[in-house]
């Protein structure tokens, strides 16, 4: 069975080398997916301290050598081009998406990319348990709110959390939280339930990022802390350079969510 989910890892990556597009929440599920974000090298370690002094949003899988865009969790991946959407950020704006970051990794010979958990790697676990994921039964985007929620500065960063979103049966949250509170790496437990005004989020139907969903009579809108929040520091911070992916377009590992789960 794990030899077929990493089968399916590996043709998903080689369909966005190729130029597919698509949101990744429920492809190639039982794999952990992954966030990233490419710094210069003179950045890497504020952002290696920001991660380390905010865990819940940026919970660090892997980091690469300077210039190199390969990772352990993806044998013979290429961090460039197998992601669906990247966007390239110059002094803290979103300058342009793409499908292929060859040429910006090609500026700069000392980039660093960080690998972050993503909360798509318990989404299965959810739905092994009969909790429905309503991005993934409707085909959309997970939607995700920029917070009032302030992270912990480190260095040059700095910025507020990012959070995804999703509506959970009331009788079914503490089930819910439990379930994504045995993976931590991939973000853990909700930082909030219900009450979306305490964290800032003023309509749940205009996410920042992603698209929003149904919210049907007897569900609460349950977050958790999301692998956006390093585009949230770059903003903030006017980072002169970067390359992210695009929010739920992410990078598809081939290693189990199972490997994460305590």
């Amino acid at each position: 069975m794990t030899q077929i989910m990493a089968t399916e890892a590996q043709a998903a990556r080689t369909r966005y080398r190729a130029g597919a597009v698509e949101p990744t929440a429920g492809i190639a599920p039982g794999m952990v997916q992954a966030n990233t974000i490419a710094l210069p090298r003179d950045w890497a370690y504020d952002f290696l301290l920001y991660a380390q002094r905010n865990p819940k949003p940026c919970p660090v899988l892997d980091v690469t050598d300077p210039g190199s865009f390969s990772t352990v969790l993806a044998e013979g991946a290429d961090l460039r081009r197998d992601i669906p959407l990247y966007r390239i950020w110059r002094d803290g704006q979103l300058a342009e998406e793409v499908t292929d970051a060859s040429p910006f990794y090609a500026e700069r010979d000392d980039l660093v990319t960080f690998l972050i958990g993503c909360s798509f790697s318990f989404e299965s676990a959810l739905m092994e348990a009969g909790i429905e994921v309503r991005h993934i039964v409707d085909g959309s985007n997970v939607p995700m709110f920029r917070t009032s929620r302030q992270c912990r500065p480190a260095g040059r960063l700095k910025g507020e959390m990012v959070v995804s979103m999703r509506p959970i049966p009331a009788s079914r949250v503490a089930e819910a939280a439990t379930i994504s509170a045995r993976l931590p790496a991939v973000h853990g437990a909700p930082v909030h339930v219900g009450a979306p005004e305490e964290l800032g989020i003023r309509d749940l139907g205009a996410p920042d990022f992603g698209d929003p969903v149904r919210i049907e009579p007897g569900e609460i809108p349950v977050f958790w802390a999301c692998g956006v929040t390093p585009q949230a520091a770059v903003m903030a911070s006017r980072v002169p350079f970067a390359i992210t992916h695009a929010p739920g377009y992410m990078f598809i590992t081939d290693v189990p969510d199972s490997t994460y789960r305590i």
